[in-house]
């Protein structure tokens, strides 16, 4: 268990050390010039895909764009993390009468279904 742990921490450290070295928490510049990078390695693999594919492969965003759905998708994630934190009480509520029901199912005799066989004989 401790080792699992010191492998994740590691990679998560190596992850965060190799993203800041290359620009990816720098300035907006940095990061720019590291979308262009990027993007220009990716194109020659894209065009080859493009062939084999039967379809059309839309473009990349420009840094714009990217910039604007990065913010977008950010604030999404954060307005629906807070929206998750808001309801849990809620959710734990409900998560916590429905074991309550479950266990109060499972106190119950069981019910007798069908007639006795001395019954049905007859």
């Amino acid at each position: 268990m401790v080792v699992g742990f010191l492998v994740r921490g590691g990679l998560l450290a190596g992850i965060v050390y190799y993203t800041r070295k290359v620009g990816v928490w720098g300035n907006a510049d940095e990061t720019d010039k590291l979308y262009n990078t990027v993007k220009s390695e990716l194109c020659p693999y894209v065009q080859k895909a493009q062939k084999q594919l039967p379809f059309e492969v839309p473009q990349l965003p420009n840094t714009g764009e990217m910039r604007f759905l990065a913010k977008h998708y950010y604030n999404e994630g954060v307005k629906s993390s807070f929206r998750f934190v808001h309801m849990l009480p809620c959710y734990a509520g409900r998560g916590l009468k429905k074991v309550k029901d479950t266990f109060q199912d499972f106190a119950k005799s069981p019910a007798i279904t069908g007639e006795p066989e001395s019954s049905a004989a007859k």
